[in-house]
């Protein structure tokens, strides 16, 4: 069976016709099958959701319990009959939850993999490779420039300037899934025991990695602390938080944030970021193109992102290639907008 018979772009997502799903659809559909918790993936209004049990949880944390007809939730390594075809999800290593989906059928196996990376994440499980067909990828840090590096020397980075600066207090700007619990995690592991602080709309899904049994050290809300009692803390907030109002609250902050693009310094200095920390949910350009020669596939379709470039790279390695030019994709930060009344009382 051709692969374009399996899996298929359509206006609401990849369509798979012969077990009747789509996957992570931008628009209301009959099946969902979803990767992961992020809003640009998992959005409401479906009539059933196929997902892990940590991205139902998030759905649910998120839109609340009625965000879907129906729910279904599998594990890691669980095959499942839908229609003509097997699915099988495996671990993604982007956040708490995530998933690549492996569809079979007909003896071709297509692996879509989502947000993925391949970088050490004390949060979730790690990444797993797929060995398969046709590999989806995403192509978000699709370009040679973009090679994240160590996430352990971005947080000395910003141990540095806390102890540089102990008046100031240091405002990390962090989506609210994945990324904020990332950070903390790292923090701990090189030995932070402070009490780490957070703005309204990070708590709900911080205290539910909690509740999962990822360890996050002591951490506190900062609704409500005196300014001076700030100084020389950290915060963690929506990246949206960082450059409004809300800031006043803190003496001196130094603004920072974590992200992959953060290596342009560019991108750095409009957003008015003062200590820019190179840590990324997503695979860099060596860990996509790592991952795409190990998974062993002739072919290679990629999405939302720089997805010319690593077409072309793959093109140049022999494999066959192509943009998916799916639409609705690549804008993690819709936390604060989800979150907007808990953030405007933080």
């Amino acid at each position: 069976m051709r692969p374009q018979d399996i899996l298929l772009p359509v206006a609401a997502g990849l369509c798979c016709k012969p077990g009747g799903f789509h996957i992570d659809p931008v628009r209301p559909v009959e099946r969902a099958v979803i990767t992961h918790g992020h809003s640009d993936h998992a959005r409401p209004g479906h009539g059933a959701v196929l997902a892990t049990h940590e991205t139902l949880d998030m759905m649910r944390l998120r839109y609340g319990e009625n965000f879907a007809g129906s729910t279904q939730a599998i594990r890691y390594g669980e095959e499942l009959r839908l229609g003509d075809v097997t699915v099988t999800f495996h671990p993604a290593g982007h956040v708490l939850g995530s998933a690549q989906i492996a569809v079979s059928c007909g003896g071709t196996c297509i692996v879509a993999s989502g947000d993925y990376k391949d970088a050490h994440d004390p949060t979730c499980t790690p990444f797993e490779l797929v060995p398969c067909d046709v590999f989806i990828t995403e192509a978000t840090f699709g370009l040679p420039v973009f090679r994240h590096g160590d996430a352990a020397g971005e947080v000395d980075k910003l141990l540095a300037s806390v102890k540089l600066f102990p008046e100031r207090a240091h405002l990390v700007g962090a989506y609210s899934l994945g990324k904020a619990q990332r950070l903390i995690a790292l923090l701990r592991e090189v030995g932070y025991d402070a009490p780490i602080y957070l703005h309204g709309a990070m708590e709900k899904i911080t205290n539910y990695y909690v509740g999962r049994g990822v360890p996050l050290g002591e951490l506190r809300a900062v609704k409500g602390v005196k300014k001076a009692d700030l100084a020389g803390t950290i915060t963690l907030a929506p990246p949206s938080a960082t450059s409004d109002i809300w800031t006043r609250r803190f003496p001196d902050p130094v603004t920072a944030f974590a992200s992959g693009w953060m290596r342009v310094r560019a991108r750095a200095r409009q957003r008015g970021v003062e200590l820019p920390l190179v840590i990324s949910d997503h695979a860099d350009w060596d860990g996509l193109t790592k991952t795409i020669k190990a998974t062993g596939a002739g072919e290679v379709w990629v999405t939302h992102g720089q997805e010319d470039a690593l077409v072309h790279w793959c093109t140049a390695q022999g494999l066959r290639a192509r943009p998916l030019d799916l639409v609705g994709y690549g804008d993690e930060d819709g936390d604060a907008a989800l979150a907007s009344s808990e953030a405007a009382e933080a």
